[in-house]
């Protein structure tokens, strides 16, 4: 398994891996009913860097690190991480966890912040937790689960 920049050309797999985890309205904001067209600007926008995992030829996750703020803020990073559903429980997201601290550290980003981690995203938050991160603050109601009604997020950092 190999962690890389992502190109135009991984568009449609990385299509494949973002629509798959939003249409279940569990973990992310992005409307289930998202078009292809606004992939541009979730993931592949100027200000991001995108990156794939990819083993076999076959990409079965990616991430994104951006600025979290501009200009004053943009000391820290903030990133987001999507695996394919057939893929999730075999390491990608602890793979694609340590390429982006390091890849944080390497652009001279001082920390990374998540704004908005579903609490009950448990895996999600476990493997945070892991890697030091810590919750810093909770919004309550701050996300319509699809399934669940409105549930608490979780605003996380880690210091590099």
């Amino acid at each position: 398994m190999n962690t890389r920049k992502a190109t135009l050309r991984d568009y449609d797999a990385i299509w494949d891996i973002f629509q798959s985890v939003i249409k279940t309205g569990d973990t992310y904001v992005f409307d289930p009913e998202t078009p292809i067209e606004d992939l541009q600007k979730h993931w592949f926008a100027d200000l991001m860097d995108t990156f794939v995992a990819e083993k076999d030829g076959r990409i079965l996750g990616t991430y994104i690190i951006k600025p979290n703020q501009p200009d004053l803020g943009n000391h820290i990073a903030n990133a987001s991480y999507m695996i394919h559903p057939d893929a999730q429980g075999k390491g990608i997201g602890q793979l694609l966890g340590e390429h982006s601290i390091h890849y944080a550290k390497q652009k001279g980003y001082h920390a990374i912040q998540f704004n908005l981690v579903v609490s009950t995203n448990t895996a999600a938050v476990q493997l945070w937790k892991k890697f030091g991160f810590e919750i810093i603050g909770t919004t309550p109601n701050g996300f319509r689960h699809q399934s669940l009604g409105l549930v608490d997020t979780y605003m996380m950092y880690k210091k590099l």
